[in-house]
């Protein structure tokens, strides 16, 4: 199901942003304005829709560029839902909170979510659909909500807002436990990570085509969105094989996961505009600070340098 057709979208490409520079991270310094409109600039003109990940001064400053200096985008906006029950399955250091802290979390997630009803309502010029949580439902996640919660969220969004609403998730919860889910959203939000499941760069493409059909079979109904594709650049070998990430094959990924997306008509937030050294553990070839097309210092990898290069052309 073509999801350009089915909401009246203008076709383009999509990217995951997140501004997060090195000393910078969620909750302590945010991205300045002018730090925004400098990645912007970086971005425009490549990619028309930007996946944002909470509703927070980020998200806010990020708003108000586009706005400000008239930026072609359009954003999903999401709400980062924190741990509501505790994961014992968590398979690192996480996942498992005190009752008081799960209680604060319940009510800074309804804080949340009338937040993004209300940005929605505010800058619906901007924001284009709507997202009310990401990963939580997973069976590996460190930030929990159970399915029923996130139910209780996608009603109250779409009881309040004209955009779409949808929830962020591994595929594989949408082959199982995620199927009541599955009729609530307007369309279902899938991530797909061959490298993260130890595919080599040449079965990639091959196996990211094999998870989407797989979900469309079970929900052919539903339209279906890549929220989250990438391949990263660095890795410490844990999770990730050092040799199956280089910006080499980042770029191989990249073009394949376009090629293909373009040809079916699917909408594909590739994963992720920029490194973001905040991320993961204090070892600087931690693999989740390595999924940028651009580095932290804003100088391009080879698949950037290759759009920047046919600009120019």
């Amino acid at each position: 199901m073509n999801i350009f057709e089915h909401f009246d979208w203008e076709p383009g490409r999509a990217i995951c942003y997140s501004g997060f520079r090195d000393g910078q991270r969620p909750g302590g310094e945010y991205p300045s304005y002018e730090q925004v409109k400098e990645d912007l600039l970086l971005l425009q003109g490549h990619w028309k829709y930007l996946r944002l990940y909470d509703v927070d001064e980020h998200a806010q400053t990020v708003i108000q560029v586009i706005k400000n200096e008239g930026f072609d985008f359009k954003l999903m906006l999401g709400a980062y839902v924190e741990a509501e029950r505790n994961n014992f399955g968590c398979p690192w250091k996480g996942g498992i909170y005190p009752e008081e802290v799960l209680a604060a979390n319940q009510a800074s997630n309804d804080r949340k979510i009338q937040l993004l009803i209300h940005w929605a309502r505010r800058y619906p010029d901007v924001i284009n659909c709507l997202s009310v949580g990401n990963e939580a439902c997973v069976d590996w996640t460190d930030h929990y909500v159970p399915e029923d919660r996130i139910i209780e969220f996608v009603r109250r969004v779409k009881a309040e807002v004209n955009q779409p609403v949808t929830f962020c998730e591994n595929y594989v919860p949408w082959l199982n436990h995620l199927k009541p889910l599955a009729k609530e959203v307007d369309f279902i939000s899938i991530h797909t990570y061959p490298v993260w499941e130890y595919k080599h760069i040449h079965e990639a493409i091959a196996y990211t085509r094999e998870n989407y059909e797989t979900v469309r079979a079970i929900h052919p109904d539903v339209p279906i969105v890549i929220t989250e594709a990438g391949w990263a650049t660095n890795s410490n070998g844990l999770g990730i094989k050092q040799e199956q990430v280089n910006e080499e094959n980042q770029r191989h990924y990249f073009q394949d996961l376009m090629e293909w997306s373009e040809k079916e008509g699917l909408l594909v937030y590739y994963f992720e505009a920029f490194d973001e050294n905040w991320k993961g553990s204090d070892d600087p070839d931690e693999p989740e600070k390595h999924w940028g097309l651009f580095h932290t210092d804003r100088l391009p990898k080879q698949c950037a340098q290759d759009l920047r290069l046919s600009e120019l052309q």
